[in-house]
């Protein structure tokens, strides 16, 4: 977990976004830690997803500030598009170019040189470097998503809900990517509706509801801080749970995807 000292990378002041007379986020703010995971979770129609389409530059803003690696997304969105990578919930690519080709293209939208077998290894998929994107698996065109995201060499990167639909065995190796992208230096913003995922993954969370951030913390200390309110589980807590045997049983290697 990075140092909480260390630099401020994405900055939000009282960002607000109303549609006629609905108000869909409300003023929030919060910092984001260059090298951290930071989390954004909330239930469907809480806002965060506009707030996160706002901060890449893809909707509009109704009032507020938003500073991004010091760029003023008012002044300098264009800035902005070029230090980070977006990938969404749901994502089209040319059906006729395999993997390589699909790198090659992206790497030439972005005006970037690329390796196209070296982003393969790195999510795991450069023996599907001749493959099409339609014959993956659901885990494997999560994998290159995220690959796609990492072409333009970003300073942060945002997945949408990046494990949705996924099985066991393929949510806990995309976790291990993105722990592997922080590593190298990324920012990661991350939603999910997962919250074993966001307890693993994320440095800190801020939990959204009805437009506005309702807790701010590590997911420990938001942990300990319920316990200490004399919060208490109806049953036991056992040390594993049926993933746990799942991926006990099934083996933790990620094995190859029909």
């Amino acid at each position: 977990m990075p140092d909480m000292a260390s630099k401020t990378i994405i900055s939000v002041n009282n960002l607000t976004k109303k549609y006629g007379d609905f108000e869909a986020v409300k003023g929030i703010s919060f910092e984001v830690k260059e090298g951290e995971i930071f989390g954004l979770l909330g239930p469907n129609g809480a806002g965060k997803s506009t707030t996160l389409e706002i901060i890449e530059t893809l909707r509009d803003k109704t009032s507020g500030k938003v500073i991004v690696d010091g760029f003023d997304l008012d002044k300098d969105p264009g800035e902005i598009k070029k230090i980070i990578g977006v990938q969404l919930q749901t994502s089209g690519y040319y059906p006729g170019l395999n993997l390589s080709e699909l790198i090659e293209l992206f790497g030439g939208l972005y005006n970037q040189e690329v390796h196209p077998l070296e982003l393969l290894d790195l999510v795991n998929l450069r023996d599907k470097a001749k493959a099409k994107f339609k014959e993956l698996s659901g885990g494997q065109k999560q994998r290159f998503s995220i690959a796609t995201t990492l072409i333009n060499r970003p300073r942060i990167i945002f997945l949408d809900e990046p494990t949705t639909g996924l099985d066991p065995q393929a949510r806990r190796n995309l976790w291990e990517l993105v722990k592997e992208i922080r590593a190298k230096g990324t920012t990661v913003i991350i939603t999910t509706h997962y919250m074993d995922e966001a307890e693993i993954l994320c440095d800190r969370v801020a939990i959204i509801d009805s437009g506005k951030i309702i807790a701010l913390e590590t997911p420990d200390r938001l942990i300990d801080n319920l316990v200490a309110g004399g919060f208490e589980r109806p049953k036991e807590v056992k040390k594993a749970n049926l993933e746990d045997v799942f991926i006990h049983l099934t083996g933790h290697t990620l094995r190859p995807e029909n």
